[in-house]
């Protein structure tokens, strides 16, 4: 089959499936805890044995990001996000062939590892078709699709199970990343080659420090919006006596806020023509709003409860920016292998920051253990490149402009 039309005209619609993917894939990856009644039903009542059959997908999706990185680098953003969401949508519908809670647990782990194709070459697709100009807003609705997704695999997969059973909810993710898998390769166009900077093909950017201090720094940012997302629910129910349905009600609105916050960075960023700056600042508010809540927290005021609420929005503001970052710095040639190391550390730092902290806090408290991470962001404005280090300034438009072909001479 052919390639389909292809065209600056049509980036709105590469972003538009892009986003679909980066969604159908986030529904299965984060959405397995939301089966976590049916898994341990399942493995007979072990909660260990089922929360780990949950991570399976994101064990799978951190085994293979810089190889998929590396395959979107090679072949291309369409072939690689097509292969490996319909192959994840199959080895997903394998699923339901097993009853042995073994083999349901390589099958996920398989499956998470295909569909992280889209991680790394759905960012590719935005930084090939859209200029320096729009990338930050691009880059910011593409960072939506976890949040979003994590939103519906939370309002769909409990449903379908309950009302049906476990094998039917995994048989929803498997149609929905087939189905997008197809769209994609039936949309989804490559865009031209290089896309926006002057790295050749032949040198690792990796050579330089520039991209180790953007993991770098996005690393670190990653602390304190996991500590967020991990304890705010518990701290609101435990310390502050709140309700658990109001408190999840209060979490999943400043979820959705932040996913536009992300989308508004993008933007700023976009117009102050620089992702360095408005990443440091972001790191140094970031520090602001955890250290309110820790002194808020420690004095035990109702103030504690807003500043968590505004840290909740702030502390995942950076996520566009630092990937629209990243793969700017590292080149057309590198993008999808630098895209997939940041996906990378970032999942491992994800990992564990909820155990590191859950022990901080058996000794120190919520505040005591918010304070320590204010530590964090200090540290990733300090990592951050300067704004003198950005490429953004001196790449080449994302997509050159059309080459007018020489007219015949008349015969006449």
């Amino acid at each position: 089959m052919s390639s389909p039309a292809a065209g600056p005209s049509r980036r709105w619609l590469y972003l538009a499936v892009g986003l679909l993917a980066q969604t159908s894939s986030s529904i299965f990856q984060f959405g397995m805890p939301f089966l976590l009644p049916q898994l341990r039903d399942l493995v007979g009542g072990s909660l260990v044995q089922a929360a780990f059959l949950a991570a399976c997908p994101n064990l799978g999706l951190m085994a293979t990001l810089i190889a998929w990185g590396w395959v979107a680098d090679k072949r291309g953003e369409r072939f690689t996000m097509a292969i490996g969401l319909t192959v994840g949508g199959l080895l997903i519908g394998a699923t339901l062939l097993t009853s042995s809670a073994l083999a349901l647990g390589g099958l996920l782990f398989c499956a998470g590892a295909a569909s992280a194709s889209v991680n790394a070459a759905s960012g590719r697709v935005i930084m090939g078709w859209f200029s320096a100009h729009e990338r930050g807003l691009a880059m910011g609705i593409r960072q939506t699709a976890q949040p979003l997704g994590v939103a519906i695999a939370a309002f769909a997969l409990p449903l379908v199970a309950e009302q049906h059973s476990l094998q039917e909810a995994l048989l929803l993710s498997a149609g929905l990343c087939t189905a997008v898998g197809i769209l994609v390769y039936l949309l989804i166009a490559n865009p031209p080659q290089p896309a926006y900077t002057d790295h050749s093909a032949g040198h690792s950017p990796y050579r330089h420090a520039l991209v180790w201090r953007i993991h770098a720094a996005s690393a670190l940012l990653i602390v304190p919006q996991f500590t967020v997302s991990a304890f705010a629910f518990l701290y609101l129910i435990e310390a502050r006596g709140i309700d658990p349905v109001a408190a999840g009600g209060m979490l999943s609105v400043t979820q959705l806020v932040g996913a536009g916050g992300r989308v508004l960075v993008g933007i700023w960023s976009d117009r102050v023509h620089s992702r360095f700056g408005p990443l440091r600042t972001l790191s140094y508010t970031g520090a602001a709003v955890m250290a309110l809540f820790a002194w808020t927290a420690y004095a035990d005021s109702p103030l504690a409860i807003p500043a968590l609420l505004v840290a909740s929005v702030i502390t995942v503001g950076n996520n566009g920016l630092s990937f629209t970052a990243v793969a700017e710095a590292a080149g057309s040639a590198w993008s999808g292998r630098a895209l997939g190391a940041q996906n990378t550390v970032q999942n491992l730092v994800a990992t564990a920051t909820p155990t590191a902290i859950a022990a901080l806090i058996t000794t120190a408290g919520f505040a005591g253990s918010f304070a320590a991470v204010v530590l964090f962001p200090l540290a990733a404005a300090w990592v951050t490149p300067p704004r003198s280090a950005e490429h953004l300034g001196a790449e080449l438009p994302a997509v050159p402009p059309p080459v007018p072909h020489p007219t015949a001479p008349s015969s006449g």
